[in-house]
């Protein structure tokens, strides 16, 4: 049941055009209300974090990003995980062959804040809690920071994951996004659970 549900996700995720572009969002919110949490596997992802890995392609597509976020026009768009790897590779899956106008969309995997231009999307994984207050401030202006957890906004994070009835939600820091010089689309403020201002 957990791939297929990741599958469908993935599948309506690559169709372009306007089609491509409802279907995306329908995705979007299919996995916000249908993807329940599910245990974790030591040799594959949770369908929890394939449904994140999700979240995050798509947040790609609803944020707009000042040109001087980027070290070229046709640079990449990076998701950066910074810490433990829970995606055990299904991120590095669903962002494979996807493009966000011109630009590919990649990830890798970090250990420290990077320098700039390296990540237009940080994804702090859990075992950085302790460091939230910390590391925010290093990412500077053009990094859309997300992470997990009711502290990750009051911590300066813009995107919280929180799983609600064993649902996959997020919660957004619309101020702390837009103070960073990123404008969140309309659509995707709609969807959160909670908009903070």
């Amino acid at each position: 049941m957990a791939p297929l549900s990741g599958n469908k996700i993935l599948a309506t995720s690559r169709r372009p055009g306007v089609l491509g572009r409802m279907a995306c969002s329908l995705s979007f919110l299919l996995a916000l209300f249908l993807a329940p949490r599910a245990a974790k596997s030591a040799d594959e992802p949770t369908l929890e974090y394939q449904v994140k890995a999700t979240f995050l392609l798509n947040y790609t597509k609803f944020t707009e990003w000042p040109p001087s976020a980027f070290a070229s026009p046709t640079a990449p768009i990076s998701i950066c995980v910074l810490g433990e790897d829970p995606f055990n590779g299904a991120l590095r899956q669903i962002l494979e062959g996807e493009t966000v106008g011109a630009r590919r969309v990649v990830t890798q995997q970090i250990r420290q804040a990077p320098p700039l231009h390296t990540c237009q999307i940080i994804f702090l994984s859990g075992d950085q809690r302790e460091n939230l207050k910390k590391l925010l401030p290093q990412f500077g202006p053009g990094v859309l920071t997300v992470g997990e957890g009711d502290g990750f906004l009051r911590a300066g994070g813009m995107i919280a994951f929180v799983i609600e009835n064993r649902r996959v939600r997020f919660d957004i820091h619309q101020t702390a996004a837009e103070n960073a010089g990123l404008k969140l689309s309309s659509k995707l403020l709609s969807v959160a659970r909670s908009v903070e201002k």
